[in-house]
C-alpha cells in the first residue's frame, strides 16, 4: 500500500471514529433525557431536542464534505491530517456550529422565502421565556422542520455557505445604516 493510500485510510477511520462518538453522545443523550422523563408524563418539561439534531445534521454534512474532498487533497496535506484530530474534527464540528447559526438566521427571519423554514414568533419577557423559546424552538410545521434539517447539512456540507450569508446581511445591514445617516 503506498504512502498515499495509508494516509487516506487513517483520515477517514479517524472521521468514522469521531462522527460515531459524537452521534453516540448525542442520541445518548437524547436517550437519557427519555429514560428519566418518558415523552409522554413530563408535565411542563418538554424536551430541547431540535438542537441536538440540528447540530447533528450540520456535523454529517462536514463529515460527508470532507469525505469527498480527500481524494483530491494534496499528498503532503492528506499527510498532515493523517496526524492531526484537531485538523480533521475541525470541519465536521465547524458543521455543527454553522447549523446552529443558521437555525437562529431562519428563527430570526434574516433569511426568508419558500425554501427556508418558517417560525412562529414568541414574545420573550424574561429569561423562563428564553429557555421555553430553546424548549419549543420548533419551525411552523414538518415540511419546515425537513427544510431545517436540509439546510443544517447543507450548512454543515458546505463550508462557505453560512458565512457568506452572514456577510450579505451585514453588508445589507451596513447599507441600510449608511442610509439612515
Amino acid at each position: 500500500m503506498d504512502d498515499r493510500q495509508e494516509n487516506l485510510q487513517k483520515v477517514t477511520k479517524k472521521l468514522v471514529v469521531f462522527t460515531t462518538v459524537i452521534l453516540v453522545l448525542i442520541f445518548g443523550y437524547l436517550i437519557l433525557l427519555s429514560l428519566l422523563c418518558p415523552w409522554d408524563s413530563c408535565a411542563g418539561h418538554e424536551k430541547p431536542i431540535v438542537l441536538p439534531f440540528v447540530f447533528t445534521s450540520g456535523l454529517v454534512g462536514g463529515f460527508v464534505s470532507i469525505q469527498q474532498r480527500l481524494p483530491q487533497i494534496a499528498a503532503d496535506e492528506l499527510r498532515v491530517l493523517s496526524r492531526s484530530w484537531v485538523s480533521i474534527t475541525l470541519i465536521p464540528i465547524n458543521g455543527g456550529i454553522f447549523s446552529v447559526v443558521l437555525m437562529l438566521i431562519f428563527i430570526s427571519g434574516i433569511l426568508q422565502g419558500q425554501l427556508f423554514p418558517q417560525y412562529e414568533p414568541r414574545p420573550l419577557n424574561s429569561l423562563t421565556d428564553v429557555y421555553d423559546w430553546i424548549k419549543h424552538g420548533i419551525p411552523k410545521t414538518s415540511t419546515d422542520l425537513a427544510k431545517l434539517f436540509f439546510w443544517s447539512f447543507v450548512a454543515g456540507f458546505s463550508e462557505r455557505f453560512v458565512p457568506q450569508v452572514i456577510r450579505t446581511a451585514a453588508g445589507k445591514a451596513q447599507g441600510n445604516t449608511a442610509k439612515d445617516d
